[in-house]
């Protein structure tokens, strides 16, 4: 029986539709959840309640990578502010070893609700980064 290793948490890629330069260096809070509804029936003679599935939701992602002279991810952000909001299908993929494609997490209509520009320290010699957090109406895994 061969055996299967985990995935390593930082060979990944993020495709954003109509946004090319998409190299980031983290990518944070992809998750799923549902709410549980309590219930109980009037008849039922316990005092006991039925747990029911309601509502379905995802957090807020993350996106962070090195601030370069492309303006796309800002661009994205400041429509929202100008009013015109832009929707956009988002897919975290994280791969394999080989660069091969292993699991994708498709986020449907995406859009940017924050912008972190990058903190700055004439002292050190980091990165600046820059930080997208995007809401999105729903997660789903495909190729797992």
């Amino acid at each position: 029986m061969a055996q299967t290793d985990p995935f390593r948490g930082y060979n990944f890629k993020v495709e954003i539709d109509g946004i090319t330069s998409t190299a980031f260096k983290e990518c944070s809070g992809l998750d799923s959840s549902t709410t549980v509804v309590s219930y109980r029936e009037g008849t039922d003679p316990t005092l006991g309640q039925r747990k029911l599935p309601g509502l379905s939701s995802g957090s807020n992602v993350t996106l962070r990578r090195g601030i370069t002279a492309d303006r796309s991810l800002w661009d994205w952000r400041d429509s929202v502010n100008s009013g015109d909001l832009q929707r956009r299908d988002l897919s975290i993929i994280l791969m394999n070893e080989k660069g091969e494609e292993q699991i994708r997490w498709n986020l449907k209509n995406a859009w940017p609700a924050r912008w972190n520009g990058p903190g700055f320290d004439a002292t050190s010699d980091a990165v600046a980064i820059e930080a997208l957090e995007l809401t999105h109406e729903g997660v789903e895994a495909q190729t797992w």
